[in-house]
């Protein structure tokens, strides 16, 4: 199944991290991972829709040499781009006319009839960022300090000088769930990655901030389904 992504216009930049593209195999489903964004993802034959942050892996299975695209906002950044209620997209795959109506309409619609996608994504999302406001900048500074082991919330309040409670409430609003959650989300992510770099899988949790190897298994599980091995070896 091949795979690639592309950086985001600067005029994108603060809000989207990446566009990409991908083609089925028929073979084995993809697992999507919790990462804490919200996309807008076009599969050929089966509509446009926007995924939410999620709390568990789910599997999405594709037909050989089928076509998807999609744009991944930054955590924290896609609800007010989209105009949307990150909570209320938790977990959610809503069809983009259920959320932006006509325009939705009208954009899943030259999705499937233009042969640059991703094109069309960037140029649509571009025009609206013209006139919304940049990603609330406590929960980008959150989110910069929580993409690291070792910082606790009572830490991370003070550092940001609001209490828990606010920057609990304005985190949930961003991002569409808490700082805790979005924590481990980011945790398993650096472990990945370090361990698809060949290290073993004891200094893949170490380097990430997991306790010990036996939490690395059992968060991994909890968030994505499956063992790490399981993980990487798919």
């Amino acid at each position: 199944m091949s795979y690639r992504e592309h950086a985001p216009p600067a005029a994108l930049a603060p809000w989207v991290q990446c566009a990409w593209q991908r083609s089925g195999d028929g073979q084995a489903p993809v697992r999507v991972v919790p990462d804490g964004c919200i996309d807008i993802v076009w599969t050929e034959g089966a509509g446009t829709q926007v995924v939410g942050p999620n709390t568990r892996a789910f599997l999405v299975a594709l037909e050989r040499d089928t076509r998807v695209a999609g744009v991944r906002m930054r955590p924290g950044a896609g609800a007010a781009l989209l105009g949307v209620n990150a909570p209320g997209l938790r977990d959610a795959r809503l069809a983009i006319d259920g959320v932006w109506g006509d325009d939705g309409r009208r954009l899943a619609e030259s999705l499937d009839t233009h042969e640059d996608p991703v094109g069309v994504l960037f140029d649509v999302l571009a025009s609206r960022a013209r006139f919304v406001s940049r990603p609330d900048p406590l929960v980008s500074a959150a989110i910069a300090r929580l993409d690291g082991p070792g910082l606790g919330m009572a830490a991370l309040a003070r550092e940001l000088a609001v209490s828990e409670r606010q920057l609990r409430r304005r985190f949930e609003t961003a991002v569409g769930y808490g700082p805790k959650r979005l924590s481990r989300v980011l945790r398993l992510a650096r472990a990945l990655d370090v361990a698809r770099g060949d290290a073993p899988i004891a200094r893949a949790a170490a380097d990430a901030g997991y306790a010990d190897h036996a939490h690395f298994v059992h968060d991994c599980r909890d968030l994505a389904g499956v063992a790490p091995t399981t993980l990487l070896a798919g």
